[in-house]
């Protein structure tokens, strides 16, 4: 049977009462909860005094309803705002810079629908094995506006994210060019800042020296994560964990191409360029921040890249 083909399909009936459970969303305090996160951040100098409802629902959704945890992740994540303009300015998905990495370099969309237990399953791979260090920033900058997207259009919450990485085309020559410090800063901003329940990471079409930048990489991880990854070598192997059906027809199944899915995304890109651009000045206020500011080398702290990874 093809599944629908909504950009984000949304979790209903039994599935959609699992999900409260699971997510410790009680429907009738959740609106309490969104207006309590609202007043908070009124009274902090250094955040934005308020924000649209549906983000901060899906804060609280990752945050497993913890007001307190909802509160760091906000933080962090308006903080990661300012921190990282590379990744969090600029972000005009018309430019033609930006729409050449997503028609012609990378596709990375979300799935329309969940699995079974309602997760999101979203599916990154390479099309141009020649990305220069500033595209492989870009890639990472549209990885992260897709998140943005999602803090809207996921309206009813879904139980936690799958990632599965193609990495076919990755090769020595593109590992070379990313930056260990990019890379950190990237991994913080999707542990720390987003409210991303990651359930699993596949990742397919290995080789050994992509075994060997995962392992590299691993550090960066929590440990959680890293016990969450898991390495393939035939794309047959994922429908263990995700039902065929609901992948691309590029890996056996029935929800349309990788290409219609990564257009369809970069459309709904674009529809957000007002919102980006609103976005640039909504940021953590360093100098108005309570006690010790940030320090940004402290957070990140480390420079250098992967070349040393590169072979013959």
């Amino acid at each position: 049977m093809k599944l629908k083909q909504e950009l984000l399909e949304q979790p209903s009936g039994e599935l959609w009462k699992s999900i409260r459970v699971e997510l410790k969303e009680d429907v009738s305090t959740r609106d309490r909860d969104v207006a309590t996160i609202r007043e908070w951040l009124k009274k902090q100098p250094h955040l934005p005094d308020d924000w649209e409802v549906p983000p901060i629902m899906t804060f609280l959704r990752g945050s497993s309803f913890s007001l307190e945890k909802c509160k760091r992740k906000l933080d962090m994540y308006f903080t990661m705002r300012a921190a990282c303009p590379e990744f969090f300015t600029n972000r005009d998905a018309t430019r033609p810079d930006l729409d050449e990495i997503m028609s012609n370099k990378i596709q990375g969309p979300p799935l329309p629908g969940v699995t079974p237990n309602g997760r999101r399953v979203t599916i990154c791979r390479g099309v141009h094995p020649d990305l220069n260090s500033q595209q492989i920033t870009d890639t990472l900058k549209l990885a992260l506006m897709i998140g943005d997207v999602r803090l809207t259009e996921e309206r009813e919450g879904v139980a936690g994210d799958i990632y599965v990485l193609d990495a076919a085309i990755l090769g020595p020559s593109m590992l070379a060019k990313l930056s260990a410090a990019t890379i950190k800063k990237f991994m913080i901003c999707v542990q720390e800042a987003y409210p991303i329940k990651l359930k699993e990471v596949h990742i397919v079409n290995t080789s050994p020296l992509v075994e060997r930048f995962v392992n590299f990489v691993k550090p960066f991880l929590k440990e959680k994560i890293r016990k969450r990854i898991y390495i393939h070598r035939e794309v047959k192997d994922l429908y263990k964990y995700i039902p065929q059906e609901m992948l691309p027809t590029e890996y056996g199944g029935q929800c349309g191409s990788m290409a219609t899915l990564q257009e369809q995304w970069k459309l709904k890109l674009q529809e957000y360029r007002e919102w980006f651009k609103r976005q640039d000045s909504i940021i953590a206020n360093e100098s108005l921040r309570p006690g010790r500011p940030t320090n940004y080398d402290e957070l990140f702290g480390i420079d250098g890249s992967f070349r040393q990874l590169s072979i013959d």
